[in-house]
């Protein structure tokens, strides 16, 4: 695979996907969310991954949308955003939202506009001390997109993230963690070695249940109690179906660190 906006490392059956043009400050071209979706596509397609993470090179984690790129335009010459979001940016979300393996988006510095909204579409969030998150859009006369009307309400409230859409205001990471917005914040000196002892970690868990888990969330969205409590029972006979559940038990039974398969 020729990548040229990214860059792909393997270890301990953890993917690293970082956005590279660190000198554009990981700002999102048509070429990048293409990589993206070849990229996303292969690992989640791949038994040895059992996390993915997405962060940046250099000094942000993205600055979202490259402006500075040839956008289409209407017969009135005027730059048409529609084309974009459904070629690029939704696609990305729906698959980050569906996605069969752990997501981690490691915000090793801002993460503005879309790029906020792609790494909320993650299952994980983490970042630096010195990071921050910024729905940025009404700067440029813009909604918030990627996802982001729709997500930010779900962690935050509504009244907290029309505050946050409306002023356009970063977020820095510690408020970010008070909020909920992100689940650890990480020192910048040990960011990285930080960042992939906790994905490691996570990539020894039980890669079913996790799956399980993060379908059972999805539904949880659109249902009721009564639904939602069908769905934890059907779930859940798969879970104790499954060669991990019975391994954990050996484990907890024999006082030993279970050895999950992921089946």
């Amino acid at each position: 695979m020729n990548l040229t906006t990214l860059h792909l490392a393997m270890a301990n059956s953890v993917a690293t996907v970082t956005l590279s043009r660190p000198d554009k400050l990981n700002a999102l071209t048509a070429v990048m969310h293409a990589e993206l979706r070849e990229v996303l596509g292969r690992l989640a397609g791949d038994d040895a991954v059992k996390v993915v993470v997405l962060t940046g090179a250099g000094r942000a984690f993205s600055s979202g949308q490259d402006l500075t790129e040839d956008l289409p335009r209407d017969d009135g010459g005027r730059i048409d955003l529609g084309p974009p979001l459904a070629r690029d940016y939704n696609p990305l979300v729906t698959t980050l939202a569906d996605y069969p393996k752990i997501t981690i988006a490691a915000l090793n510095g801002p993460a503005v506009g879309a790029s906020m909204n792609i790494a909320l579409a993650c299952d994980i969030v983490v970042a630096a001390r010195s990071a921050y998150l910024q729905e940025a859009f009404a700067k440029i006369a813009l909604i918030p997109d990627a996802g982001g009307t729709w997500i930010l309400p779900r962690l935050v409230g509504p009244k907290r993230a029309l505050a946050l859409m409306l002023t356009a205001e970063p977020v820095p990471a510690e408020e970010a963690l008070r909020m909920g917005l992100v689940s650890k914040v990480f020192e910048d000196a040990t960011f990285k070695t930080d960042v992939a002892a906790h994905a490691a970690q996570l990539a020894q868990g039980p890669a079913l249940a996790y799956r399980l888990i993060k379908e059972a969330v999805r539904e949880s969205l659109s249902n009721t109690l009564e639904e939602q409590l069908a769905v934890e029972a059907r779930l859940q006979a798969q879970a104790g179906f499954s060669d991990d559940f019975a391994e954990g038990v050996r484990a907890f039974r024999e006082k030993r660190a279970p050895r999950f398969e992921g089946r």
